[in-house]
C-alpha cells in the first residue's frame, strides 16, 4: 500500500511509499481509508515532542483519525462486517492513517455517522473523543454549569463549544475578529477577543476550562474557576498521574512530577484540579458523538480538504495554527 512516511524525528517532509498491509489480529478490521484528518499531535509525533510519553517504530507512518470501508473482518469481530462505512481513531501503538489502509481493533470504532461524507466523518473521531473527554469524564460537566474552551475557532474548539451546548452548558470562548462569526453561530454564549482582552480578568466562578494552549493561557486559566473547578489541558505538561496510567518507568515519572510541580502548586493555590488530557479510542464514545451528529446537533467544521499528495503541505498548514476548523486530507482528491 501507498503511505506518507517518516524515517526520524524531526521537522523534515513525509515521503510517499510502498509499505506492506498492516498485520491484523482476530480482534481488528482491516479498513481501505477513504479520507483521514490532519491533527497538531501528527507534527507533535513527527518532531519527537511526544517521545517522553510514546514509543514509535520508524519509518512511521503518520496520522490519527479516519473514515472509510472495512475490507476484511477478524474472526472474533461480531459488530462489524465488509462493507461497512466506519470512522475511528486508533490507539496509539496502531497510528498510520496517512495511507491507503489500516487495522484497527474493532472496539475503536464506529459506523460512519449516515449524514456525513467520508471527508466529514474523518474530521470527527480526534477532537470529537478529545472534546467528549474533557467534558465528561475529566471534568464531570452538568447541565448549567459554565466552562471556558480555548481557542473556540480551531479543530477541537469547534467541536468542542457544539458539544458542550449539546450538554446544555454555558460557553465562554477565545477568538479573534476571524472566528468571531463562527464561534457565534456554532453557539458560544460568550466571546472574548483573545488579541484585545484578558479572559482572566473578565471571567470567574467557572465550573471548568477546557485548554487547549498551555503556556500563559493555561496560567490564566486557573483564575476563571471556582473552588474544586477543573481544567483539562491537552497542551499543558503532563503530571505523574498520567505517567503512571501509561505506565512509564520511575525515571520518566520522576521527570513529569518535577516538569508538573508548577502546575500542580497553582492548582493547590487555586484550590482547583489540573489534568492534562491524553484521549483514549472509544468506539462506544464515537456511537454517542454519531448520534449527536444525525440529530443535527452537532456539524463538522471544515477548513481545507487536501488531496494525498498534498498531505505534507496539509502538515505545514496544521501547525501555522491558521486553521479554522479541521484540515482533511481525502484519498479521492
Amino acid at each position: 500500500m501507498q503511505a506518507m512516511v517518516v524515517h526520524k524525528y524531526g521537522n523534515n517532509p513525509v515521503q510517499k511509499e510502498m509499505m506492506p498491509l498492516p498485520s491484523m489480529n482476530p480482534y481488528e478490521v482491516r479498513v481501505k481509508i477513504k479520507a483521514a484528518s490532519v491533527n497538531p499531535i501528527d507534527y507533535k509525533i513527527r518532531d519527537g515532542g511526544l517521545k517522553l510519553l510514546l514509543k514509535f517504530q520508524f519509518p512511521l507512518i503518520l496520522g490519527n483519525d479516519f473514515a472509510g470501508v472495512i475490507t476484511e473482518v477478524g474472526s472474533k469481530v461480531e459488530d462489524f462486517k465488509v462493507g461497512d462505512e466506519v470512522y475511528g481513531r486508533p490507539r496509539k501503538e496502531k497510528i498510520g492513517t496517512f495511507a491507503e489502509y489500516i487495522s484497527v481493533d474493532a472496539s475503536e470504532i464506529a459506523l460512519k455517522p449516515n449524514k456525513l461524507s467520508f471527508e466529514e466523518a474523518a474530521s470527527i473521531p480526534l477532537v470529537g473523543l478529545t472534546a467528549y473527554q474533557a467534558l465528561n469524564d475529566i471534568m464531570d460537566l452538568k447541565a448549567g454549569n459554565k466552562v471556558l474552551i480555548q481557542a473556540g475557532a480551531g479543530g477541537v474548539g469547534t467541536f468542542a463549544i457544539q458539544l458542550a451546548k449539546a450538554m446544555e452548558l454555558y460557553v465562554a470562548t477565545t477568538a479573534s475578529e476571524r472566528g468571531y462569526e463562527l464561534v457565534k453561530a456554532l453557539g458560544a454564549d460568550e466571546i472574548i477577543n483573545y488579541k484585545t482582552e484578558d479572559f482572566s480578568q473578565r471571567l470567574n466562578n467557572y465550573d471548568g476550562a477546557f485548554d487547549t494552549l498551555g503556556g500563559e493561557n493555561l496560567d490564566k486559566s486557573f483564575k476563571v474557576l471556582k473552588p474544586h473547578g477543573t481544567i483539562a489541558s491537552v497542551s499543558g505538561i503532563p503530571t505523574v498521574k498520567l505517567a503512571k496510567q501509561l505506565n512509564l518507568n520511575k525515571f520518566k515519572q520522576l521527570l513529569l512530577r518535577g516538569a508538573s510541580a508548577k502546575l500542580v502548586k497553582r492548582a493547590q493555590k487555586y484550590n482547583v484540579n489540573y489534568e492534562f488530557l491524553f484521549m483514549q479510542p472509544s468506539g462506544e464514545q464515537l456511537n454517542t458523538i454519531s448520534n449527536l451528529i444525525n440529530e443535527g446537533k452537532i456539524i463538522p467544521i471544515i477548513d481545507k480538504v487536501y488531496g494525498f499528495e498534498q498531505t505534507q503541505e496539509a502538515l505545514e498548514y496544521s501547525s501555522s495554527g491558521k486553521a479554522k476548523g479541521k484540515i482533511v486530507i481525502s484519498m479521492d482528491k
